[in-house]
């Protein structure tokens, strides 16, 4: 089975079992989405690397402007951005060879799917995620188990 089509629980596991991840969407306020998923990733363990095209450090952790300049690179991304950045932060993650890209997208708030990238990356045989987000599998607290059965019951995680 290649990976593009794999169902959603075996891409979450999938996307999970890596350990060096890129967190993009991240603003210079700790009290983020993506500052919160950053968080949450390094708290259980991950090699975490924050992405921002201006800022020099976040959470106490040096940032990084592009997924080039992570020295070592990354095994996955997950993006917390608009779809128009985020087409871009995924056709760079198709350039460096990274096989695992996570687009932020549940029922409360504006999606950073990108349509177009999720095309190109399926076609690419990329492991790509286009909905939830990591917080409803990490130890998720009330409101991240509510959301990921909302999810379930609307039919979006398939």
């Amino acid at each position: 089975m290649a990976v593009a089509t794999m169902p959603y629980q075996e891409s979450v596991k999938d996307f999970l079992a890596q350990k060096r991840i890129a967190v993009c969407g991240l603003s210079r306020s700790k009290d983020s989405g993506a500052g919160a998923i950053y968080l949450k990733l390094r708290n259980h363990g991950y090699q975490t690397f924050p992405i921002h095209p201006t800022a020099d450090s976040l959470h106490g952790d040096p940032c990084y402007a592009n997924l080039a300049a992570i020295p070592g690179g990354v095994d996955a991304v997950f993006i917390m951005n608009s779809p128009d950045i985020t087409e871009h932060i995924a056709d760079e993650a198709l350039q460096l060879g990274i096989k695992r890209i996570w687009m932020h997208n549940n029922a409360l708030m504006p999606s950073s799917v990108s349509e177009a990238a999720v095309e190109r990356c399926r076609a690419a045989g990329i492991n790509v995620i286009s909905v939830g987000c990591p917080m409803m599998f990490l130890e998720p607290d009330v409101f991240h188990s509510c959301m990921r059965w909302l999810l379930r019951v609307r039919g979006r995680l398939n």
